[in-house]
Parts: structure tokens; sequence; C-alpha cells
């Protein structure tokens, strides 16, 4: 598979402007996970802020992982583990206090669930706090309140050319220090040195072993151009700035038009099967058989290769919430006889003669495994297919062989 990571920007990417996550949206990744591909969310919220949205999408099921403060700290999604991080000196902070005060803004920072600010009535801390599903608390000092290094401070102020001051101010003053990232009118926030969206995929592409050719990046904010630029692909919404389109390899429709999932259907699903075989069609012909019944779903096909995906539920898995091998051999022979059915000629039909399996690992309740067969033998009277089945991680857990015996079509 040509990808292997997808990341997304969250805020006029993944959201529309209501700030939901559409249905197609929550389908197409979750498609996307199934055939094997990582997905991170990268954006400025907090961890907090972001996590609702990958458990939404599965991604702790899956292995995916939150790049959050811009590119700060990047977490696991499913065990929670930072893999990655950057905070501000703690020694800034009473800087920062003293600078915010002389320039007449409000100072805020996230602390676990907290919007720790020194002017809580402020409406634009109130609606980060709202947005992200955290608490507000007013205090005299930040470096007092906080009881660890933060990984972002926030300066706050209608006044737009007011903030590009105090950032030209920093970057004049703080350099190799502290970076700024002006987000939005209202918002400079401060991080770390080097701390960027791109730093944090490039540190998550060194810990997974890929290539940045790998990977592709969809934004529409200035703090996503670095990563469009280093992804092996790097797609524009439709509402992203003209800077930040002219940086893309490529521009999609707006965040209300389910612009990221039409990229990623075109850029992943279609690339991945590229074919005349209507899956839609078979899938939707699998209500009341077996295939059905367990849950499987054809995601690829051709007369090389088939796949398919299968959950590990309550249909499928054993007393102890692992995956039944007779499952595994149900959706082996499923691969099988679609494959057969692709290689026959049009006056040939196949029927399933034996089926063996070898199981090596276990798949756990709640991951949803993935199948692929490829043939070992096409001849004239008989197929012979080998089938793997991984678990979404990439786990072998099984290696089946099938025989189909080809018959001719009578009359």
């Amino acid at each position: 598979m040509k990808f292997k990571l997808l990341v997304l920007d969250v805020d006029g990417t993944l959201l529309n402007s209501k700030r939901e996550l559409t249905k197609r949206t929550i389908s197409t990744l979750i498609k996307v996970q199934q055939l094997g591909i990582c997905i991170a969310l990268a954006s400025g919220r907090p961890t907090h802020g972001i996590l609702p949205f990958a458990q939404a999408l599965g991604m702790d099921r899956h292995g995916g992982f939150i790049i959050a403060h811009n590119g700060a700290v990047v977490t696991d999604a499913a065990s929670g583990e930072v893999i990655f991080e950057r905070s501000i000196d703690p020694q800034m902070i009473p800087f920062m206090e003293r600078l915010a005060k002389r320039a007449q803004m409000t100072l805020a920072c996230y602390e676990k669930d907290e919007v720790i600010s020194t002017d809580i009535s402020d409406l634009h801390v109130v609606d980060e706090a709202h947005m992200n599903g955290m608490k507000l608390r007013q205090v005299e000092s930040i470096a007092d309140a906080l009881t660890a290094s933060p990984r972002e401070l926030i300066l706050v102020s209608d006044n737009e050319e007011h903030l590009t001051g105090v950032e030209e101010y920093l970057h004049s003053h703080m350099n190799g220090v502290m970076d700024t990232i002006h987000s939005n009118p209202y918002y400079l926030e401060i991080v770390g040195y080097q701390v960027g969206k791109a730093y944090a995929v490039s540190a998550l592409v060194q810990k997974l072993g890929i290539s940045m050719s790998e990977v592709i990046a969809i934004g529409d904010g200035t703090a996503d151009v670095a990563m469009l630029q280093q992804a092996g692909i790097g797609i524009a919404m439709g509402n992203a700035g003209a800077g930040v389109k002219q940086c893309a390899d490529a521009i999609t429709l707006t965040n209300d038009q389910d612009g990221a999932a039409m990229a990623i259907e075109k850029a992943i699903v279609e690339e991945v099967r590229k074919t005349e075989i209507p899956l839609d069609a078979l899938n939707a012909q699998s209500e009341g058989t077996l295939m059905g019944a367990i849950g499987i779903q054809y995601t690829f096909a051709s007369a090389e290769r088939v796949e398919a995906t299968m959950p590990v539920d309550r249909r499928t898995r054993q007393p102890f919430g692992l995956l039944a091998g007779g499952a595994s051999l149900a959706l082996a022979e499923t691969l099988a006889g679609l494959g057969s059915m692709i290689a026959c000629q049009p006056d040939e039909f196949a029927v399933g003669m034996q089926v063996s399996g070898n199981h090596v690992s276990s798949a756990m309740e709640g991951d949803t495994v993935r199948g692929v067969a490829t043939p070992v033998h096409l001849g004239r009277s008989s197929h012979v297919w080998n089938v793997d089945i991984f678990t979404s991680t990439g786990k072998l857990v099984s290696s089946a062989r099938v025989i189909n015996s080809i018959m001719k079509k009578r009359g």
C-alpha cells in the first residue's frame, strides 16, 4: 500500500463549520483504518479537546495518534502514552505574564481538563474552554498555578494588529527559546522552540518506521503549511487561504462539503481498489447471509488479491473475548470464493472444496481484523488460495489455505 499515515488538521478540516464530524467523514476514516492506514489528528487544541473525535473515529482501537498544542505533544490514542513532547521553559512564564500585563492582553494556559486564565470572563477564553469541553479557573498568576511545564500559552486580544506586534517582538527577543503560532485573528499561541505540526509528524514517522513519502496530510491553516509541504501528498481544504493552497499538492472541497472525506476517498480508497468489481453492491447483498451475519465487508478485489474486514465482537469471538477460529476460516472461505469468481472464465463457476488454517496469534474483542487472499494456483479444475488474517495493527493472526473446485456451467 502506497500510504501508511494520514494526518488531519481538526478545525476547518476534519470538522465542518459547526464543529461536527459528518457521517461521511466518520465512515471514510473508519474504512481507511480498516485498510491498515494509521490516522493522526493534528490541532492547536489540547489533547483533552481532540480525544472525543479520536474516539468517535475508533482511533483508540486502530492504533491512532493525537498531535496536540500545534505539535508540542504526540499521544497514543489508545494508551494515552506520550511519545513526543516539547514544553515551554517554566522560567519563561513570569516573563510572558509581565508582557501580557503591559500589552493589556489576556493570558491563558491548558492544564489537564482546565483552561487557566488571568481573565475567565474573556469571551474568547470562554469559547476555548467550551469548545474543548474543559473547565475554567481564574488565577492571579499562571506561573504559580501550574503544576507542570506548560506545552502552550495563549495571548488573547481582539486587536490583531496588536497581536502581530507582540509576535514580532517575541521573534526578535526570544528566537531560539520560544516559537509563536498566529492561528487566528484573536489568538497568539506561544510554544516551545521548534514546535510545530511538521516536527511532530516527523517524530511520529520515525516512531512508525515509515518514510515521509508514505504520509498524506490535509489542512487549512498557516500552521499546517510546513506539514503539507513535507508530506508525500499535502492537500489543502477548499476553505483554506490562498497562501496555504499555493503550498499544497492538491486542493479539495471545503469542510462543509466533506472535502477531507472526498480527498481521502480519492487518494486512498480509490487507489486501493481500482477495479470494476462492485464491492458496495456485493456488501449490500450480504444481508441475510453468513457474511452479513458476522460483519464481513469486502474492501478490495482483483484477480491478484482480495481483501475484507471483519469485526471481533459477540458474533465472532469465543467466550473469552478472542477471535474464534471458525470465524477466521469463514472469512478465509469468503475471500477465496470471491477471488475464484473473479478468476473464473464466463462459462465457469467455483465451489468450495477444502479449507485449513494455522492460528498463530490472537485478536481481541473490539478489534477489526483484515483478511488478504492471494492465489497460489489458478488451474483449469481447481484454484488454491492463501489467506492471511491480520489485526488492525498488522499482527498476523492466522494463515489459511483454501481450495476451490472449478466447474463448467451447463447449458
